[in-house]
């Protein structure tokens, strides 16, 4: 039995998330009909992560098992051949049998794109937030790191999420102008429902003066939901890179 471990790349816009949704047309449902179109056989494949509808992936994993011995750069070309035009793969690898594609995962890193601008960008409908009002990068940056650290995040967890605990660890935080667009980026070892796009709603909110300055730490320690900020669109929204130890991927023997 083979386990194999996909990468992906995919645009949000194009699918109802992630997660098989049945008469909905998701990345899972559009993988899953190709791999048995290429194999002839049912797989399951095991997903990094979850992300909504809108939210777009630079980077997801997941793996599934067969018995097929195709070989792994002709099932990738045969997946990207048959898959819908909003996603491909771009990498295709034998991992070792007990590979678990989310429990592995060490960590994530998503970024969230700001179109900083009064005249709104055609181009990025769908793939960056439109915001009008001229944001001061350095003092968000500064403002984002106060994220940073092993803490309870459960102000900035969505309601509906059944996790078992909503503390979790950012390794790395900040935010960055090329130009007319500002870049918000977050590394950490997991993620709430909604947790990225609600630091993001904050940020916004804290450079509004709407949250005061320096005041994220004391929202954190609130566990309090309504002391953060609204919830950003999905729209701007990235999974960027998914780590994982070198020791998990292991080449076919």
């Amino acid at each position: 039995m083979r386990n194999i471990k996909l990468t992906l790349m995919y645009d949000g816009t194009c699918f109802h998330g992630y997660q098989f949704q049945p008469g909905l047309v998701t990345v899972e449902g559009e993988l899953k009909k190709a791999l048995f179109r290429l194999l002839g056989e049912e797989v399951k494949p095991v997903s990094c992560s979850r992300t909504d509808a809108g939210v777009h992936a630079n980077e997801f994993c997941c793996n599934f098992k067969t018995e097929n011995t195709r070989e792994n750069e002709k099932l990738l070309r045969g997946l990207n051949a048959v898959l819908p035009k909003g996603v491909a793969v771009t990498k295709c690898e034998d991992v070792r049998e007990d590979f678990h594609s989310r429990y592995d995962c060490l960590g994530k890193e998503y970024i969230y794109k700001i179109w900083n601008s009064k005249v709104r960008n055609p181009f990025l409908e769908g793939y960056a937030l439109h915001y009008p009002f001229l944001l001061d990068e350095k003092f968000l940056d500064s403002q984002a790191k106060q994220f940073v650290g092993t803490h309870d995040f459960k102000a900035f967890c969505a309601s509906g999420s059944s996790v078992k605990t909503t503390e979790r660890t950012v390794f790395d935080c900040f935010v960055k102008r090329k130009g007319n667009l500002v870049v918000f980026g977050v590394h950490g070892n997991g993620f709430l429902y909604n947790m990225v796009r609600i630091m993001v709603g904050t940020l916004l909110s804290v450079s509004e003066g709407k949250i005061e300055k320096d005041s994220i730490q004391k929202i954190i320690l609130s566990k309090d939901r309504e002391l953060a900020g609204v919830t950003a669109k999905p729209d701007g929204l990235y999974l960027n890179k998914v780590f994982y130890p070198e020791v998990e991927q292991v080449a076919k023997q």
